[in-house]
């Protein structure tokens, strides 16, 4: 199987776990697939919360109802991919940019189903940059502080996320207590919030690999 191709089976393996309800929907290649599958059952469901303005776009594009989070409060599940993520349900997003908004759907869902590709999977968490989201004006003082926690980090250059903040992505990290360091580095005056998904990580993942769809479940 390409990678395409796992990105496709793990979307349609997610499908089993939409019951009904609101569905929270991440932002990426895989999440983009799992909306064309959701396109299939979207009478199921009773609307989304999107992520990102592009993952708003795509489901409206499809027909299917984008609900503010405001007006939801709770969703049974949230279905996204990741950067990167351990087999301690521990993950790196903010690949594309939308880790806020990310997060923040994450944490209104009972459950977050991670779908991913082989490729994804890591013993620990630092070789893809971490991405973290600043104030502008504070750009400057928060690499400052990265420098001194041992990062390297660069400007995300000609991008501005949904909120009209910018990112720094933060190479040379070997994050060996994921936990501790997406805390530290939110305590840095400036940054809006990292991409660290350690205290709120995945609670099923869904593994694309040559063989097929592996489910892993957390504890």
């Amino acid at each position: 199987m390409t990678q395409d191709e796992m990105k496709q089976a793990v979307a349609r393996a997610a499908i089993d776990y939409v019951k009904g309800g609101i569905i929270g929907v991440g932002t990426g290649s895989t999440a983009n697939y799992f909306i064309d599958e959701l396109s299939k059952i979207k009478g199921r469901i009773d609307g989304a919360v999107a992520s990102s303005e592009a993952t708003a776009n795509r489901l409206k594009g499809h027909g299917i109802q984008v609900l503010d989070l405001n007006s939801v409060g709770s969703m049974d599940i949230y279905v996204d991919g990741a950067d990167e993520i351990t087999r301690h349900f521990h993950m790196i997003k903010g690949g594309g940019g939308a880790l806020t908004r990310e997060k923040i759907v994450a944490a209104c869902a009972r459950s977050f189903i991670c779908v991913a590709d082989q490729s994804k999977l890591v013993d620990v968490l630092g070789k893809f940059p971490l991405p973290i989201e600043v104030i502008p004006m504070a750009r400057s003082y928060v690499a400052r502080e990265l420098v001194r926690m041992g990062g390297q980090p660069k400007l995300r250059e000609g991008f501005t996320t949904d909120n009209g903040n910018v990112i720094l992505d933060v190479h040379g990290l070997s994050i060996l207590d994921p936990v501790a360091l997406e805390s530290d580095i939110n305590q840095i005056t400036g940054v809006v919030t990292n991409g660290l998904f350690a205290r709120r990580g995945a609670n099923v993942l869904l593994l694309g690999t040559e063989n097929g769809v592996q489910t892993y479940n957390q504890p």
